[in-house]
């Protein structure tokens, strides 16, 4: 085990990460007019707390030495469904269950298919995705309908203010939802034993620890939070949309890999996530305010994934374990 929790051994990298994040600031500042004014930086903290909510669950997964490709598919499943059932005047508690309910079986159904029949969770995810995805495609027909609540949409509104504080609720949130992911992992059975298993598979079941269930709960949580941000997506936009949670695809993966985790498990905190998601909101911002093409901006994310791998992977932990 390398690390667990705001501290440990990606400690570094998450202090790294946040410098990174002041330098494109810096950079953006200079090259881009406007780029410091307050309503940019509340727009980029709301985009990038977004994405630090739906990069919890793959932060867990990737410490836990696996790997979830649904999470874009969960969040437009949860976009789609919660707009549809509030729609048709459900109450909206009601809704939230209904989407949290749905999203935990799928992510149940992921980490345990993946771990009882011992097959790689890429697989797993990508086809539960998919098949997620047509389902919702054949509910609606192509095209969905409805919308958030005003509370949802006031929660991630750009313009909205959290009490005092000059930004939206959504961005002192996800600061508590640091805090208790944090002691989850480091104070926690269940941390511990997340670690444990991800840096040791083959001693943890040893150490009493079931990993059938480990990974059943993980990717439940995993898909539970990406339901989240579904719903405050739609919230966000105003609509609903299936393939709102695409550029998550990738994104969820560049963030905990920018962080500090390292993809054969063990290692990692969610502190360097929310660095990681910082960073890549930065990015996104200022190619798009330089004028570069969504596709280009997809390309620079590309090649941040393949380079810091790269880099991960010539480590000793990483080695040993491959």
């Amino acid at each position: 085990m390398r690390s667990s929790g705001f501290l440990g051994g990606t400690s570094g990298r998450a202090l790294a990460a946040f410098l990174i994040v002041i330098a494109l600031h810096v950079v953006g500042t200079m090259l881009i007019p406007g780029y410091s004014q307050p309503f940019a930086i509340r727009a980029l903290l709301v985009l990038a707390s977004l994405l630090a909510i739906a990069c919890i669950g793959q932060t867990l997964v990737v410490i836990l030495g696996g790997i979830d490709l649904s999470i874009p598919f969960v969040i437009g499943f949860a976009n789609v469904v919660a707009a549809q059932l509030y729609g048709e005047q459900w109450n909206f508690g009601l809704v939230c269950a209904v989407v949290g309910l749905g999203a935990l079986l799928i992510g149940a159904f992921n980490g345990y298919v993946s771990r009882r029949l011992d097959i790689h969770p890429l697989i797993v995810t990508l086809g539960t995705g998919m098949v997620t995805q047509g389902a919702v495609l054949l509910w609606t027909a192509g095209f969905p309908s409805g919308s958030a609540p005003q509370a949802v949409s006031d929660f991630v509104s750009i313009g909205g203010s959290a009490g005092p504080l000059p930004v939206p609720w959504i961005v002192p949130a996800v600061v508590v939802l640091g805090f208790l992911v944090a002691i989850l992992l480091a104070r926690t059975p269940y941390g511990r034993r997340l670690y444990a298993l991800g840096s040791n598979p083959g001693a943890a079941p040893l150490a009493l620890i079931d990993p059938v269930a480990m990974w059943t709960i993980t990717f439940a949580l995993s898909a539970f939070c990406s339901a989240i941000t579904g719903v405050l997506l739609l919230g966000f936009t105003g609509s609903a949309y299936g393939d709102v949670g695409q550029p998550y695809l990738f994104q969820t993966i560049a963030a905990v890999v920018v962080g500090g985790a390292a993809m054969v498990g063990g290692q990692g905190s969610y502190l360097g996530t929310i660095a990681g998601a910082l960073v890549l909101t930065e990015i996104n911002t200022l190619l798009i305010g330089l004028g570069f093409q969504p596709s280009a901006v997809q390309a620079a994310l590309g090649v941040i994934i393949v380079l810091l791998v790269s880099l991960y992977g010539r480590e000793r932990h990483v080695s040993k374990t491959i």
